[in-house]
């Protein structure tokens, strides 16, 4: 696993992605640049595209519990990845989350388990992983169907 961490690219960037805030003024989420680092995420899809996203990295509990709640708009290149320690069952809602999201559940080495598209906003329906994986990218919804990201797609990156 720790192989596959090193030959992948994800590297932590301070760049600032461009966004409306939760005040509504253009500019930086503030929200989350106060709380997450940002990295970035290749996404290679099922037709073997490489896309690149800018991520905010949902590493502990108190940061996966927020997720993106409050957030009103995210840039379409930006998503947020939750990192967990051990592969398991995942399950994510939408409370407080303003925005429709796609849910790409990727195991380990990277592959993606399942893709759950299009949630609801502001609602407690549980969008769960499809078997044990240890990451969740969350981006925009339609974003994995225009992308072609699906069941044999891989994230890539290092830490």
């Amino acid at each position: 696993m720790r192989a596959f961490l090193l030959a992948v690219m994800l590297v932590i960037a301070g760049c600032t992605p461009q966004a409306t805030s939760e005040t509504g003024q253009p500019g930086p989420v503030p929200a989350l640049d106060e709380h997450f680092e940002l990295g970035e995420l290749t996404v290679i899809s099922d037709d073997g595209a490489a896309h690149e996203f800018r991520v905010y990295l949902a590493t502990g509990p108190e940061q996966q519990r927020r997720g993106l709640m409050f957030v009103r708009e995210l840039p379409p290149d930006v998503g947020m990845l939750f990192l967990y320690e051990d592969e398991g069952l995942r399950s994510m809602w939408m409370k407080n989350t303003y925005i429709p999201l796609d849910m790409v559940f990727a195991r380990a080495d990277g592959t993606v388990s399942n893709v759950i598209s299009d949630t609801v906003p502001q609602t407690l329906e549980s969008h769960t992983s499809a078997g044990p994986v240890r990451f969740v990218l969350e981006l925009n919804a339609g974003t994995a169907r225009r992308l072609g990201i699906g069941r044999r797609s891989r994230l890539v990156w290092t830490d």
